[in-house]
Parts: structure tokens; sequence; C-alpha cells
């Protein structure tokens, strides 16, 4: 295997040690800045040059694209992916990711614990929202904030909502989130490739730091993390598209709480940590899966008139209920199920004598036309009041803000 990583800095940690596992398994392998790259586009001949000269072919490529580069890096990655070389982290997931704000908007639809979390760009709106995710302390975040800078905590509403502005007015985007004070300065992260955990460790503060990442001092110790913790972190980086990502997590009492899905995690801390070979593992799982480059649906389905995908809902009293795959008719009308999603259970490829269950989500594909009757009205889901929002009683007429 050739591979390309993807790094400014050749001379870090992570970078010596994806180069020294690859080259000590055979394979051919380049570190390769990422703004050295010219992105070359033409009729159906997209291509790269590096240095001025044109790249030569790789089979694979890993990126270790830093937080300040990601426009551009994306645009690289995207490249390769056009070119049909297999990427360990796709470039939509590499975005995603980097956004705190996407990932969590992502993450939210599915069944993914996370800490209570707003957005807000109003001043009159920061209050009620500061209120909404439970009230001070709130942990305020740069939405584009790595290793712990642009993470404080607010002890006070006023105090938050002077950080905020404060923020704010410097053109800032930030995130307020519930402090969850069980966790007492101690986070998870969890090394997903693949779809395992290959590696944990729990990250603590020194001090009167509540932040405990290894660049602001924090400790690390290994980690045995239940079972309930590694589903939850495969599950993220898959929703989020990453093959290889460091997932970290609160201990919270509700269970584990998703905080940050990263793209680029560093090796050092946590092979030092777990005496670990993590870099040996990102190496074997991108050989492997080398012969099976990435496919872009989207691209490829926009040329196929009259089919899509799409996810069909069975809801509580739906006729499917209780019919296996196979009884539904859904492979008479020339739909297949690619996927079926339960709870937080994947079932992908599911057998056709497979029962469907209530509240079942089907990722289908096939004719248009067919699914369309498939999938129910959207009915918009009527918010309950909570008891104080209720109107107090008075005989003025409705209005409507």
């Amino acid at each position: 295997m050739k591979l390309a990583i993807l790094s400014r800095n050749p001379h870090c940690y992570s970078s010596r040690r994806l180069r020294d596992a690859a080259e000590s398994r055979g394979h051919k392998v380049k570190v390769l800045d990422t703004l050295k790259f010219s992105i070359d586009l033409a009729q159906g001949e997209p291509d790269l040059y590096f240095r001025s000269k044109p790249l030569s072919e790789y089979d694979a490529v890993l990126p270790r694209i830093g937080a300040s580069i990601t426009y551009y890096g994306t645009a690289v990655l995207r490249q390769f992916e056009q070119m049909d070389v297999f990427s360990a982290n796709p470039s939509w997931g590499v975005a995603n990711s980097r956004d705190k704000l996407r990932c969590l908007q992502i993450l939210s639809k599915h069944r993914i614990g996370m800490p209570p979390t707003t957005f807000v760009r109003d001043r009159k709106d920061i209050l009620p929202a500061i209120e909404r995710v439970g009230g001070a302390p709130v942990v305020i975040k740069l939405i584009e904030g790595t290793q712990g800078v642009g993470v404080i905590l607010a002890e006070s509403n006023k105090v938050a909502e002077a950080i905020i502005e404060t923020l704010q007015s410097t053109k800032q985007n930030v995130l307020v989130q519930k402090f969850v004070a069980e966790s007492k300065g101690r986070d998870l992260r969890a090394f997903v490739v693949g779809d395992q955990v290959v590696a944990a460790m729990r990250r603590v503060a020194t001090g009167n730091e509540f932040r405990s990442n290894v660049h602001r001092g924090g400790s690390t110790e290994v980690v045995d993390i239940s079972d309930e913790a590694a589903k939850v972190a495969v599950r993220s980086a898959q929703i989020m598209g990453l093959r290889v990502a460091g997932v970290d997590m609160l201990e919270s009492n509700e269970g584990p709480q998703v905080m940050e899905v990263n793209s680029s995690p560093g090796l050092e801390g946590i092979e030092k940590c777990t005496q670990l070979d993590i870099a040996g593992a990102i190496i074997d799982y991108i050989a492997a899966r080398v012969d099976f480059p990435e496919v872009d649906i989207h691209q490829r389905l926009t040329v196929s008139r009259g089919y899509g995908v799409t996810e069909i809902h069975i809801p509580e009293g739906s006729d499917y209920v209780g019919r296996t795959i196979d009884e539904s008719g859904l492979p008479d009308r020339d739909v297949n199920v690619l996927t079926l999603y339960r709870d937080t259970s994947v079932i992908p490829n599911p057998r056709l004598k497979r029962t469907l269950e209530p509240n079942d989500r089907l990722l289908c594909f096939g004719k248009l036309d067919a699914m369309r009757e498939l999938v129910p009205e959207k009915i918009r889901k009527q918010r309950r009041p909570k008891i104080k929002d209720l109107p107090e009683e008075t005989d003025a007429p409705a209005t409507r803000s």
C-alpha cells in the first residue's frame, strides 16, 4: 500500500508514529504538507499537484488536518476522493466534526447522550438560554476552539452573560452548555478505529482547573470503559462519518454524554498512557479497507433517473408492524432495505425474514414513485408546554405573535 499522510508537521509525535507504523508493516508512506497542494479541475480529470509537480498515485490518504486550515485541507481531501483514493476520514466528516455546533446538531437527531447545549446570538436570548440548560454554573465554548482553548466556566448567570456578550462583540460564536458537576473535572477519551474502541483513557484536571485536556496540564489514566460508553463512542464516530476518531465523553449520572468528536485525535497522550500501538491499529485498518474506495452515493444517485434513497418510518399501528420485510411487499415494489435502525442498534443489510417493530426506521433504495407512497406525511410535532410556560387566565382575546 502507498499511503499519503496529510500533515503540516512531519516531525510531530502523531505523524512520526503513523509513518513508522506504516513502514514497519512494509507499506510505502509519505508525509505531505497539506498547504503545498494545488487542485486542478478539468472535465473528467480531477487532479492534484504537490509542490508544482503532478502527484504520483496513492492507494490511501490519512488526513491530519489542523483546525486553522480546515477549509483548504478538506478541499484537498475532497480532491483525493474524486480521484478514487481511499480516505481514512472523508472530507465531509472532517468538516462536520470541526464545528462543535454542527457536530452536536447532527448527533442530537440520534439517541446519543450529550450535555444540554444552546446557541444564541441576540442579547435578549442569553439569560433565558442559560436557564434552559439548567442555569449557572455553565460552560461557554468557542465553536472552533481546540485543546481546551476558548472553554470557560461561568459561576453565575450574570458572569456568563457578560462573557458571552464580550465574545460575541469580537465576532466569536459560542455555545452555552450545562456544567456536569459529577464529572468533577474528568472526562473520557475513547479512540475509535473502524467499528471498535481500540483504546480509552480518563483525563483528570489538576488543581482548580476544570478542563481536563492534557495540554492544560491534566493527567491521564488507563480506563476500561463500559460497554455502553464504547457503543456510544462508536455510534458517534459513525454518525459523524469518521472511521478514525477521538470521542470525548463526560461520565454523568445519566450515562456517557458526548462533548466532542475529533477527526484528528492526537496519539501521544493516549499511546503513552495505554502503552498500546494505536498507530499500528490505524494503519492495519486502512490497509484492510484500501481495496474498497469510498463511493459518493449522492453523486451516483443523481444520475439514476427515477431512483433514490429515503428513510421510511414504521409508526405504532402501522400495517407493517409484525410483518417481515419480505411480507411488507417492499421487495416486490423494487425497494431494497439497506439498513434497519432500531433504538440505538444499526442492522445493515437486514434479512428479508426479519420482523418489523414499531418505531423501526428503514433506509431504503429504490424507485422514488414507489417509496413516495410509503413515506408518511410529516406531522408537525406539537411541543408540550411546560407548566411555567402556560399562559395565565385572561379575558383578553388571543393574539398571534
